[in-house]
């Protein structure tokens, strides 16, 4: 009996937790809202030479009604360093995210993500960069 009671109350607990749940009014999505379109998601630098230059910019539009804010642009490590449009970007101009990799100084492979956070619809886009820095070649002398 002890144990049918039990049953029965944790029962009505999760059914009106359910319930209380239900009754949360649903955000809703603001039709105007501002929206980020970006020209790549992804670029290749193929190969760098050692000590070489490894910089892009990513090129967007806001394609919404609103004006469009980036509020933050996070790499995925501190070899990575985004710089971003920080005035608001009208509806229909566009704006830029520039992202330099550090670590040309010593051959490896990398494959490295920037995320970008905005008012937009789709408030969180990641970025990324890859490519190889190549060894140096040895010179040889004749």
């Amino acid at each position: 009996m002890k144990k049918f009671l039990l049953l029965a109350a944790v029962c009505c607990v999760t059914i009106a937790t359910g319930v209380a749940q239900d009754d949360k009014p649903a955000k809703e999505e603001n039709p105007n809202a501002p929206e980020i379109q970006f020209d790549k998601l992804v670029h290749d630098f193929e190969t760098i030479e050692l000590n070489g230059k490894a910089e892009v910019e990513f090129t967007f539009t806001n394609i919404g009604k609103e004006p469009l804010r980036i509020t933050q642009c996070s790499a995925s490590c501190g070899c990575t360093a985004p710089t971003w449009t920080k005035e608001p970007v009208k509806p229909g101009e566009k704006g830029v995210i520039k992202v330099v990799y550090k670590n040309t100084n010593y051959a490896s492979s990398f494959n490295k993500t920037v995320t970008v956070t905005s008012n937009a619809k789709t408030s969180k886009v990641i970025l990324t960069i890859k490519g190889t820095v190549a060894p140096a070649l040895a010179q040889t002398t004749e």
